[in-house]
């Protein structure tokens, strides 16, 4: 299949990110390349000096909403392509709105419970949407250990599944990179199989 028919294929689909970080930004920024039509990204966060290790921010957007600035930067990609940004937290009572029509949500939280916040909402409220998730994807090398993994019908893990971000063992570009695009990819695989 040429790119071309791939692209005419995923600009009909609507995907959402549920956070801007490492994950959410590179995850998008992969999807947008992709030929994905329309990206719902959801963060309150601020750009800040820390995050330009690993997120897809650059250093004159320090200060600017992580949402503002990521639908800056993809739309320099792909200016035809669709972004709805909502620059607030995620919780139990918002995430079905903000996500309702998305065809995919990809989850990318810093956080454990927010995590599984997420999961519960949507398999709870939005059961036949697919749900990526990232788990295991701080410090560098044991890349073969990164792997996407099915769940259930509806739900992906990406990561090793171990690695917790800490002091000792912070997240880095490259891993954070390679799990986003994994993330990505479960995305293109499941669009590609919906008509």
């Amino acid at each position: 299949m040429r790119f071309s028919e791939i692209e005419a294929h995923l600009k009909k689909f609507r995907v959402g990110i549920a956070g801007a970080g490492g994950l959410g930004s590179n995850c998008a920024a992969a999807l947008a390349r992709s030929g994905v039509g329309t990206l719902v990204i959801s963060d309150y966060d601020n750009v800040e000096p820390r995050n330009l290790n690993r997120q897809f921010y650059f250093r004159d957007q320090i200060g600017i909403p992580k949402t503002m600035a990521l639908k800056e930067n993809l739309l320099r990609i792909r200016p035809e392509i669709s972004i709805i940004v909502h620059e607030k937290k995620l919780d139990r009572t918002n995430i079905p709105e903000i996500f309702g029509g998305c065809d995919v949500i990809v989850e990318a939280f810093d956080l454990k419970e927010m995590k599984e916040m997420l999961i519960e909402v949507i398999q709870e409220k939005m059961p036949d949407t697919p749900l990526i998730i990232g788990s295991g994807l701080a410090g560098w090398g044991n890349t073969a250990d990164l792997r996407c993994r099915k769940i259930d019908e509806t739900l992906y893990v990406c990561g090793d599944e171990r690695s917790e971000v800490s002091d000792d063992l912070p997240p880095m570009a490259p891993r954070v990179g390679i799990v986003a695009c994994m993330e990505a990819d479960a995305v293109i695989e499941i669009l590609m199989k919906k008509f």
